[in-house]
């Protein structure tokens, strides 16, 4: 069973780069390098229906350091328009700015604080209220997260932007 997830996990990390490679994958989570931006990408514990959204959850580097270390999450619905989204990693909750289906970190100095809750937190979640009012969290695991964040950190460190 363990050997058909790491197996899937890597298909998915590999369906998730095209045209970019995959640098490190491990834990649920995989560093990819797109040339113009490397990433720290995972997707959330519970698997989307067919014909649904997966909700995906990462951090972005780019090698001009515009976005060095920022959090996105691609959620499983959309959020009621001027609901709050929360990301929580182990028990410190962040503020993120949404936009349809996808929520993101807001600078960063929040950044920072995310990406080292994420180094010693078992999990993160993110939670919103759907259209109809209805709370919906998207959970991931946090294994091989900090390896993969540092991946993805180095994979854009040496580029020149």
């Amino acid at each position: 069973m363990l050997v058909r997830a790491v197996a899937t996990f890597f298909a998915s990390a590999l369906a998730v780069a095209p045209g970019g490679s995959v640098v490190f994958a491990g834990g649920g989570w995989a560093a990819i390098d797109r040339g113009g931006v490397c990433q720290a990408l995972s997707r959330s514990v519970l698997l989307a229906p067919k014909g649904r959204t997966q909700a995906t959850a990462g951090f972005a580097f780019t090698p001009d350091r515009r976005r060095w270390g920022e959090f996105h999450a691609h959620l499983s619905r959309v959020p009621r328009a001027g609901s709050s989204v929360m990301l929580d990693v182990g028990g410190q909750p962040f503020l993120l700015v949404a936009r349809g289906d996808w929520a993101w970190s807001r600078g960063g100095r929040q950044e920072e604080a995310i990406i080292a809750a994420a180094r010693n937190a078992p999990a993160m979640r993110v939670e919103a209220r759907d259209g109809a009012g209805r709370r919906f969290v998207d959970t991931y695991a946090l294994a091989g997260a900090p390896t993969a964040i540092d991946a993805a950190a180095a994979a854009c460190a040496g580029k020149t932007g």
